[in-house]
């Protein structure tokens, strides 16, 4: 059921957000280091798999080569994307939007609650994975990008709520209402889409999942937002070919 991706997110940040004020007084930081590598790892292994499933050709259970069609296509998606995202410096604008919030915030009557409302609802709402799975539920009924985002948000909004306070329980609320929106307008425009756009979204997206994982494994390396209209590059490419 498209949706329940978001659903299951959504009920994932609660958790972690109930299981962080329990424990109060945050985690030390080795800790955390230690959590979100374990996490990155995960992910690089999930969207290696997925990018592998879109360029590797198998019939009849058999391993026949490399799909040069598909490939080609994520190469020109990949470049073409990169440099519009750099152009309009997608990545650049949500740190800048992220650091006024936080400005805003620590001005404000109760600072620690608004904080940890925006610090939390930046890393858990802006993203690839965010999109991307959003994209794929809707479209393929696939929440499998999301159930992995929710494990991951879980323990990211813990450790915001022990720290924090409750204002990073609130998270929930925009991930419910972006990843719904995204779920929705692609659940729309999936009757449209032929199944190789679809396709060919899920595996470039799987691509920028992969980007995700180095960057919480081994620090920031990509800016993955700059590669999310490589997205759209793709569906195009896909579709006119």
């Amino acid at each position: 059921m498209a949706g329940i991706g978001t659903v299951v997110n959504v009920l994932a940040i609660l958790a972690g957000g109930c299981a962080g004020l329990v424990l109060k007084g945050g985690l030390k930081a080795r800790y955390q280091q230690a959590v979100i590598q374990a996490m990155g790892l995960c992910i690089i292994f999930i969207g290696g798999a997925g990018t592998l499933n879109g360029m590797l050709s198998v019939r009849d259970g058999v391993l026949t080569g490399l799909d040069t069609r598909g490939t080609l296509g994520m190469i020109l998606a990949l470049a073409a994307g990169s440099l519009l995202g750099e152009w309009l410096d997608l990545d650049g604008r949500m740190e800048r939007l992220g650091g006024w919030l936080k400005e805003k915030a620590s001005r404000g009557e109760d600072s620690q609650f608004i904080q940890g409302f925006v610090t939390a609802s930046l890393t858990v709402c802006v993203g690839a994975m965010a999109i991307v799975g959003s994209i794929q539920d809707g479209m393929t009924g696939d929440p499998s990008t999301l159930f992995t985002k929710s494990v991951l948000d879980l323990i990211i909004v813990m450790i915001f709520s022990s720290t924090y306070g409750k204002g990073a329980v609130f998270s929930a609320l925009p991930v419910g209402v972006l990843q719904g929106t995204v779920t929705l307008c692609a659940g729309l425009l999936a009757p449209v889409f032929s199944p190789a756009v679809v396709d060919n979204l899920s595996f470039l997206g799987s691509i920028l999942i992969f980007c995700v994982g180095v960057n919480l494994a081994f620090g920031n390396k990509f800016k993955v937002a700059n590669l999310l209209p490589a997205l759209v590059v793709g569906a195009l490419y896909t579709a006119l070919v």
